[in-house]
């Protein structure tokens, strides 16, 4: 499942992964430039070598970098990720995610991944949920719908593992038996937070634990922001539900608009300030959605459309417009006056005659010898009294 990357350079990719933090755009600069093996070298060998070679970072961020390098050990890493059965992937490998490619510098310089699941074929399919950490019960019971009907519809849920909306959308693709992938921002052995051990141990057992940090990492505030970066790159599309105006979920939605990716959003009360950045991004950019029919046909291929909503259809709304004439023209207390109903409807007294005789059959209408009246409409509206379309 690894295959396709040269020992040494795993070794020395999972090294850089206690050296470089996750989405430095100068370190991923140096990764391009001379490789990570031959990083590796540098931040290890000769000091002058690395100052001549490093640039664009002054004396104490590289010698910190050094020290990070010297420290760094690969071997143990890699087999405290065997540990917990987890494995290291590389760009080059066969289940390395391509459009992770996307972020440019700012890409991963390798993930460590949890679940027996194949990240690249699991992407492809994918949904990112996020949202606020202290939602509403609405935002849970959206977020727990949304995920329920993606997972059910064979789309992989991706999200963060965090409190509230992240954790309703994992456990919603669990529910319904689907799949779900939660990106860490501390290493995939780490339960964080400490409350959703059990809920990440599910997802490593059902579906994917995917981190940028090797194991026994732990997560910062700077490693929670960037960690959104790899939400929205591995995903098709990114769905946001409730969100206040300051809030970490929407650098998912930013990232996922910068990344070219669909970004979607459900709306909540005008008067919740948890939804606020939510309809701000939809006010300028995003999409809004309501269900997982509505994510599906933006995110999926050809032909896979929502259906259309509409409100319920009344047996009233099943009759022809010359018999809805006539119902509308006969007076509330009953006429035998057929002309003036003829008149009133726009129509002739025998046609008149004969869509009463009809909406009489249809229970719409009521005859008491030669006086016509409309018929008491059931309780819950809207229906004939008797018969029925």
């Amino acid at each position: 499942m690894t295959a396709g990357t040269p020992p040494a350079e795993r070794r020395a990719r999972a090294a850089l992964t206690r050296v470089i933090e996750p989405g430095d755009e100068r370190g991923g600069g140096w990764l391009a430039r001379f490789g990570a093996s031959r990083l590796l070298e540098l931040l290890t060998g000769e000091a002058s070598e690395a100052a001549a070679c490093l640039t664009g970072v002054g004396p104490p961020g590289l010698d910190a970098c050094r020290a990070r390098a010297a420290a760094a050990d690969p071997e143990r890493d890699l087999a405290a990720a065997a540990a917990v059965g987890a494995r290291f992937l590389c760009p080059g490998d066969a289940e390395w995610p391509s459009q992770l490619g996307d972020l440019g510098a700012a890409a991963p310089i390798g993930l460590w991944v949890r679940g027996a699941a194949d990240l690249r074929l699991w992407a492809l399919r994918s949904v990112a949920v996020v949202g606020a950490r202290a939602c509403t019960p609405y935002g849970a019971h959206m977020a727990a719908s949304l995920a329920g009907g993606l997972a059910g519809s064979g789309w992989v849920v991706i999200s963060g593992g965090a409190f509230g909306v992240d954790a309703a959308a994992h456990r919603g693709a669990l529910a319904a038996g689907g799949a779900t992938a939660a990106v860490l921002a501390c290493g995939v052995d780490t339960a964080y937070p400490r409350g959703h051990a059990e809920l990440i141990a599910r997802i490593a057992e059902q579906g994917l634990v995917v981190g940028e940090l090797p194991p026994a990492s732990h997560p910062t505030r700077s490693r929670f922001v960037l960690r959104n970066r790899v939400i929205a790159a591995l995903s098709r599309g990114t769905v946001v539900v409730e969100a206040a105006y300051r809030s970490g979920s929407l650098s998912t939605a930013r990232w996922a608009l910068r990344l070219g990716r669909l970004t979607m959003g459900v709306p909540g009360p005008v008067t919740s300030g948890l939804s606020a950045g939510v309809h701000e991004l939809l006010r300028t950019e995003g999409v809004l959605v309501t269900d997982a029919e509505e994510v599906i046909e933006l995110v999926g291929g050809i032909g896979e459309l929502a259906p259309v909503k509409s409100g319920p259809v009344l047996p009233r709304d099943l009759l022809g417009p010359e018999c809805a004439r006539v119902l509308e023209a006969l007076p509330a207390g009953g006429t035998d006056r057929l002309a003036e109903v003829a008149r009133d409807a726009g129509t002739t007294v025998d046609a008149a005659l004969a869509r009463l005789v009809e909406l009489h059959s249809l229970g719409f209408v009521e005859r008491h010898s030669d006086t016509w009246r409309p018929a008491a409409p059931r309780r819950g509206g809207g229906g004939p009294a008797r018969g029925g379309a």
